[in-house]
């Protein structure tokens, strides 16, 4: 099993802290979001681990040799979304975990051990869109919708078995020959496009178990959930 860490991305809505820091870079209690999912892995003894960097990518020397990950370069990362990071690395998808790098873990919910594709998704409220799985009584995904209101959202953590690993590469290659519109292309379409036929499940957890950081207001309500977190367990 190894992890694929998608931090390529310029974080436009975070400026200016990103100006001159990438957003997976980003220090929460003083660490950056990267370092803690890299350890997070570690503690689950995942040590083959692919950063795919494109914005400001050397600010991410340093971690080959703090952690000895693999750095992979996207040097369209201004022109097309994830579909061509994830391309760039194609060839680790198959029994790995796919991370965004932009996102804070609350807690370490990553396995072991996975028998199928899974999605960790948590019930959340969401005035914006958001990408929501659909599943049956087994926990089998075999929708996905962008949409707001209530349900379970994508947390930014998947894993792929060796199977739906290597569908998946076609599909990816095949979408990259076709699209004329990489532009605006998630790797993410990809799935969706194809779920049903993959054996994709759902990990439930809680919805303060990760939170997507894509704006300064996401930033401001992660650190004043953390501060009230703190005021609780001083209060106890």
């Amino acid at each position: 099993m190894r992890a694929i860490l998608l931090a390529a991305g310029m974080g436009t809505r975070l400026r200016p802290i990103t100006y001159e820091t990438p957003k997976s870079l980003i220090q929460i209690n003083g660490k950056p979001l990267i370092e803690r999912q890299i350890e997070f892995l570690n503690e689950i003894d995942i040590n083959e681990i692919i950063v795919v960097t494109g914005y400001l990518n050397e600010k991410f020397n340093y971690l080959k040799q703090k952690y000895n990950v693999k750095l992979v370069y996207n040097d369209k990362y201004n022109i097309y979304n994830n579909i061509y990071t994830m391309y760039l690395v194609r060839e680790y998808l198959p029994n790995s975990y796919v991370i965004d790098a932009d996102t804070y873990l609350s807690r370490n919910f990553l396995e072991k051990k996975l028998a199928n594709s899974t999605y960790f998704a948590g019930k959340k409220k969401v005035d914006s869109e958001e990408w929501m799985l659909i599943f049956d009584e087994n926990n089998k995904v075999n929708d996905i919708k962008i949409s707001s209101g209530e349900g379970y959202i994508m947390s930014g953590v998947s894993y792929w078995s060796n199977k739906d690993g290597e569908y998946l590469i076609k599909k990816i290659e095949e979408a990259l020959v076709k699209s004329e519109d990489w532009h605006n292309l998630y790797w993410d379409n990809i799935v969706k496009n194809n779920i049903k036929n993959l054996d994709v499940y759902i990990k439930k957890i809680d919805g303060s178990d990760w939170y997507e950081i894509d704006s300064l207001d996401d930033l401001n309500k992660l650190k004043l959930a953390l501060r009230s977190e703190v005021e609780s367990r001083g209060v106890r």
